[in-house]
């Protein structure tokens, strides 16, 4: 039931930014967690950032702290997530996921294939 859709990736030159934006539906659960991952070719898909649904509390992995910076917007049902000084090593498909009953830190740790609601992903190229 929940549906999870990601947009705003695209080919970008180093240096620049980006804003990617997951749609969120269908939630059940009065607490849950939504993060953003990625996963580039031939590496382990990894956390970045996350945030609960209710108090916006947060929490960054060492790969995003610093140049990412996740928000939510309640009144369009989207969490955001964005990226500033894009390095070519950010080159990768990125995820927006859900857990039920989950801290921000908790989703962000835990094995990604743990986690149930996935979105399809979108791409982001950083090439000059």
């Amino acid at each position: 039931q929940v549906h999870l859709v990601e947009s705003g990736g695209g080919l970008v030159q180093p240096g620049g930014s980006l804003r990617l934006s997951c749609a969120t539906s269908g939630f059940t659960l009065d607490y849950y967690a939504i993060g953003w991952f990625r996963q580039a070719p031939g590496k382990e898909r990894e956390g970045l950032a996350c945030i609960s649904s209710n108090y916006g509390t947060k929490y960054y992995t060492d790969s995003a702290k610093g140049r990412f910076a996740i928000s939510r917007d309640n009144t369009k049902s989207t969490v955001d997530l964005q990226i500033n000084n894009l390095k070519a090593d950010d080159t990768a498909v990125y995820y927006c996921a859900a857990q039920g009953f989950f801290e921000p830190q908790q989703l962000c740790l835990i094995r990604p294939g743990a986690i149930d609601h996935w979105g399809q992903g979108t791409q982001v190229t950083v090439s000059s």
